[in-house]
């Protein structure tokens, strides 16, 4: 099915194009591909395969840019119809009773690549990208080199214009020559068995059958297409399909396998067993009565064949009922979040005779971007301990077969098997990412060891259905976010706390209680360190300076309180306000710092803290972990104090600042912490490691500002500010014209 080299001309002779195929090209906008987190890393791509489909191609196309960290990296990329695909590339564990399929994917080293599929089913298709796992390392971005990866997924389809339509009971003769051929046949909903049958087989004029027969569409990551080979004349060449998928047109290929030039002629014709389900609606609800002798259900099961009036009305049309349709409500609570219930109870009856079946309509084209959960509950008391309640989940039909085999397969699809008995009278089931169809849900009582205790039993189970975005909604160390990709929906789980998996339940490498209380309160207890610039700034009258940095001590203590996942929680505003008012108060702290040490004019320095703070709003506001935005404005500040301090040694004919032990006790300790901190900063964080070194530096931050501020001017004294504060006369000083007055 899966073909690596270049595709062939047509489905037929590559000689010779066949004029009944048409080629059709679907494009979407390429994506930066990321290395790979959580789902959300995944990009996705949503295309759709029109009917009468032969071929499918894929082209992959990756383009890199030209910096030299653009090295070769793999990129996975991953296939699946009817939903997104289940991947986990980190290995970690599912939720219990989670049925996941191995997706299918292919590892690309070079920038392209081709995937071929014949015959594929028609409707949605899925394509997943991603780079490889992320490092743990924290980068910060515009420090660290960066490279993108630029993936973009073609589809060239080769479709079939003439198409043979496959009537039942209805032989179709057909010659093959050099092209296979195509038909088609309509299967209606609620078909028991589908009959496909060549007769009248003839290769130029002798008996013998050379034809190959391939019936169904191919589906990853997992295919069910048969292929028939018909060759010995000797016997009947036919198929058995039981329970095709209903309420569609199943497509069918003929091809000749006796040469290029070799005549093969035969008649084919398909044969339908049909299903006559016994609905359960409003109607036989009314007309019910509990004085029926023949159902002691009243109604509410099909009729037994001893039920004279109703036992002959069961078989017009040809056949006994096979099964009893419960009808469903459908109830669309909000985006990829639906539930289901039975039609005026709570309850389906389950009988040995019949399967009780119930359809889910997952088909709107946005249920596959959720989970789907089953949930069944047996009555205590009615199952024994030689009853067995088995129950079949199964996309497109249902399944019928419980009397002869429990393994839930269908003619093209592998179903779920769910059980209830005496000893487990519960059973649970999740589906991540369901594929976009109908799915039936069949149960049957049997008794496998004495069949006849289940001739008049019936059990009363309990179910549970519905369409979730999320899990549990992630449970508590996880948020459910929605995804879009243009105008396809679906969610997926963003974990914390060093909690993994599908939907957070992963706790191998999870943070304990005491680890994430650990961490809270170095993340936040080290901002105390704060109150030494503040001290310091208020015994020299740096009153600005001293506001700065008590705001920025305040909103960084309580963005990381609020920032932490878990039970160590605490959040007094929006976590947004905080996080902007952190780095808000991060940056100005050190421009405000950096401005003090250049000892400009009063009225000067005070034009510059207010311009830099707006200028800092602004650029936090376009981009908040963006490196330059705060960076930029402080490498400015850092160009003004040089330009004072050497604008003061020419004046001065000495270096500024003058004393030995300034440079020696204060600059050279503050200076040594902040290149610590930057470089702590931009290259030493990690995700393991993130609240020893944020703690870290937040401390050296706070203390490189305490050694780094000017020493007061002289003619103030320590302390001042608390005498401008008081409210008896006092004597004030002039500085420039040496006067005293009283105030």
């Amino acid at each position: 099915m899966l073909l690596a080299g270049p595709p062939p001309t047509a489905a037929g002779d590559s000689r010779k194009s066949d004029i009944r195929l048409v080629s059709e090209h679907f494009s979407q906008s390429p994506q930066k591909l990321s290395f790979y987190s959580w789902y959300g890393s995944a990009r996705l791509f949503h295309f759709r395969v029109p009917p009468d489909a032969v071929l499918l191609r894929w082209l992959l196309q990756v383009s890199r840019g030209s910096s030299p960290a653009c090295a070769n990296v793999e990129i996975t990329v991953y296939f699946r119809y009817g939903a997104p695909p289940v991947i986990n590339p980190l290995g970690t564990s599912f939720p219990a009773n989670t049925s996941v399929q191995s997706p299918f994917f292919i590892k690309m080293l070079q920038s392209n690549a081709s995937i071929n599929i014949s015959h594929p089913a028609p409707g949605d298709w899925f394509v997943a990208a991603h780079l490889p796992p992320s490092s743990q390392k924290i980068e910060m971005k515009g420090f660290a080199p960066t490279c993108a990866y630029i993936f973009q997924p073609d589809m060239l389809v080769v479709r079939a214009v003439e198409v043979f339509i496959l009537e039942p009971d209805v032989p179709l003769p057909q010659t093959l020559l050099s092209h296979p051929s195509y038909l088609k046949i309509f299967i209606p909903e609620y078909t028991r068995e589908l009959r496909l049958e060549l007769q009248g087989c003839v290769s130029n004029g002798s008996l013998g059958c050379p034809v190959r027969l391939t019936v169904g569409s191919a589906t990853l990551p997992r295919n069910f297409q048969k292929v028939l080979t018909c060759i010995s004349p000797t016997w009947a060449c036919h198929l058995f399909l039981p329970s095709p998928p209903g309420d569609r047109w199943l497509q069918v290929t003929a091809k000749s396998l006796a040469g290029p030039h070799v005549l093969v002629a035969f008649r084919a014709i398909a044969a339908l067993t049909a299903c006559r389900p016994w609905n359960l609606n409003s109607q036989h609800l009314l007309q019910s009565s509990p004085n029926q002798s023949c159902n002691a259900s009243t109604g509410l099961l099909p009729p037994s064949p001893g039920c004279h009036g109703l036992g002959r009305s069961s078989r017009v049309g040809g056949g006994p009922f096979c099964l009893v349709s419960y009808p469903v409500i459908r109830e669309d609570m909000d985006v990829v979040s639906v539930r289901f219930w039975p039609a005026d109870r709570v309850s389906v009856l389950v009988r040995p005779a019949t399967p009780s079946v119930m359809r889910l309509y997952l088909s709107t084209g946005m249920d596959s971007g959720g989970s789907l959960t089953i949930s069944l509950q047996a009555n205590k008391t009615a199952i024994t301990n030689n009853t067995l309640v088995a129950v079949c989940l199964n996309a497109a039909s249902p399944f019928l077969g419980f009397n002869t085999s429990l393994n839930c397969t269908t003619a093209f699809f592998q179903g779920h098997p769910l059980s209830l008995s005496a000893a487990s009278r519960k059973a649970d089931l999740i589906i991540p990412y369901p594929e976009t169809d109908n799915w039936y849900l069949s149960l049957q009582l049997v008794c496998p060891e004495s069949p006849e205790e289940c001739e008049h039993a019936s059990v009363l189970v309990e179910t549970t259905l519905s369409l979730v975005p999320c899990l549990n909604d992630c449970g508590p160390y996880g948020q459910c976010l929605l995804l879009r990709r243009l105008s396809y929906l679906y969610a997926g789980c963003s974990c914390k706390a060093g909690w993994r998996g599908w939907s957070c339940t992963d706790n191998s490498t999870a943070q304990t209680v005491a680890q994430q209380r650990v961490a809270t309160l170095l993340l936040t207890l080290s901002n105390l360190m704060f109150l030494a610039p503040i001290a310091v700034s208020v015994h020299r009258s740096f009153l600005v300076e001293a506001s700065v940095y008590a705001y920025t001590m305040f909103f960084s203590t309580f963005y990381h309180a609020c920032d932490q996942p878990g039970e160590a929680v605490l959040c007094i505003l929006g976590y947004d306000t905080l996080q902007y008012c952190d780095f808000l108060g991060s940056g100005v702290s050190i421009w405000v710092t950096i401005l003090c040490m250049a000892r400009l004019k009063a009225a000067q320095k005070h034009v510059l803290f207010l311009l830099g703070t707006l200028i800092f709003a602004m650029s936090l506001q376009l981009d908040r972990r963006g490196a330059w935005n705060m960076m930029g404005p402080c490498l400015f500040a850092f160009v003004v104090m040089v330009t004072m301090w050497v604008y003061r040694c020419g004046r001065r004919r000495h270096c500024y600042p003058t004393s030995w032990q300034r440079w020696v006790f204060y600059l050279l300790p503050g200076i040594s912490m902040a290149a610590v901190a930057v470089a702590i900063y931009t290259s030493m964080m990690t995700s393991d490691n993130y609240y020893y070194t944020h703690s870290i530096w937040h401390m050296l931050l706070a203390g490189s500002a305490a050694f780094l501020l000017p020493p007061r001017e002289q003619h103030t004294k320590p302390w001042a500010c608390s005498q401008k504060l008081t409210c008896h006369y006092q004597i004030c000083k002039n500085h420039r014209k040496d006067l005293y007055t009283v105030t």
